[in-house]
């Protein structure tokens, strides 16, 4: 049976990144993050400092919300990685990311309320939009996990987040959004097959 090397690989860029910040202050401190690397609107805007967009997808608030995130990403990621290929995971977590931050900093501009975040969630709701719609293109399955269940873990997820506090629900939703549009234009189902096009 194959590995899932590239979303291992993101798993341990993710925990190596926290582990070398946490040796070297608090993760959970605001200051802390924004000198590493988190995300805030006006750095980007008034110092160009558009690194943050990317960075800041692989930086955690605290041991709870990387692990919390790391789980999701085991479990969606290697999924999707087995159904359409390494190179199509890569490019979806991305731009998913990205995406997810993009919409955030819209957001926050729209109404000028500028706080700094960071984490994976965005792009791991990306893999969730891609799985989601590849589960309509297979008749509501992808592999082992069924199309409902993955539109429950998103709805469940997105509920927590805007019901919570500290918690960037429009990077999710425009992770989720970027990952079904990536999907759509990467992911090729298999002629006389269930499966979709396996990368490498």
């Amino acid at each position: 049976m194959k590995k899932p090397i590239c979303t291992i690989i993101i798993i341990a860029a993710n925990v190596v990144i926290f582990f070398a910040l946490s040796f070297s202050g608090m993760t959970e401190d605001t200051e802390f993050m924004l000198r590493h690397g988190a995300m805030y609107v006006p750095y980007v805007l008034n110092y160009g400092e558009y690194y943050r967009i990317f960075t800041s997808m692989f930086l955690h608030f605290g041991f709870e919300h990387l692990m919390n995130n790391m789980i999701m990403l085991f479990f969606i990621g290697q999924g999707l990685e087995f159904e359409v290929g390494r190179v199509k995971l890569t490019i979806i977590y991305f731009i998913s990311g990205l995406g997810g931050s993009v919409i955030s900093m819209w957001r926050d501009m729209r109404i000028e309320y500028y706080a700094v975040s960071a984490g994976a969630s965005g792009a791991i709701f990306g893999l969730i939009g891609a799985m989601l719609y590849i589960a309509v293109r297979n008749h509501g399955r992808v592999g082992s996990i069924s199309g409902g269940g993955l539109m429950f873990m998103a709805a469940l997820s997105l509920y927590y987040g805007f019901t919570g506090s500290g918690i960037d629900n429009y990077a999710h939703v425009g992770g989720l959004l970027s990952g079904m549009v990536t999907a759509v234009l990467l992911y090729r189902k298999c002629k006389g097959e269930r499966g979709g096009s396996i990368g490498v």
